[in-house]
């Protein structure tokens, strides 16, 4: 299968650089998949999971947020945030949950509250998109 260059970077790191034979990701109108000379588009991210297939490797993270641009020099996604799945713990997942639920419970402020709203709404995200 012929190669083509993909870049993830978040805001705190480069997660990957590489050829790669094929990349499926999370966009904000569905999952789609690039291929090697895959036409030029760019859109927006949805919360997901990003699969790496190179050099008969294959490699997971999830996404929340950010950019996805297909060009001529290959593919790069700009990410809010990024995380190996293999990094991701369903249980430490569920306790965060928790945890941020009952935050919003005892928010004593508007401000407070949407802070923490926001927080569980991200993890129940990050939840749905690993199907756990």
């Amino acid at each position: 299968m012929a190669t083509f260059h993909f870049e993830l970077v978040s805001p705190e790191k480069l997660l990957f650089s590489g050829e790669v034979d094929a990349v499926v990701a999370p966009g904000a109108e569905g999952v789609f998949t690039v291929l090697k000379d895959h036409a030029p588009v760019m859109t927006v991210l949805k919360p997901g999971v990003v699969e790496i297939d190179g050099a008969g490797k294959k490699e997971k993270l999830f996404v929340r947020g950010g950019f996805a641009d297909v060009g001529l020099g290959g593919f790069t996604i700009l990410a809010e945030y990024a995380i190996p799945v293999a990094e991701l713990d369903a249980a430490k997942i569920d306790a965060d949950i928790k945890d941020a639920s009952e935050d919003v419970a005892d928010a004593k402020s508007d401000e407070a509250r949407r802070l923490a709203s926001e927080k569980l709404g991200q993890l129940q995200e990050l939840k749905a998109a690993l199907g756990l």
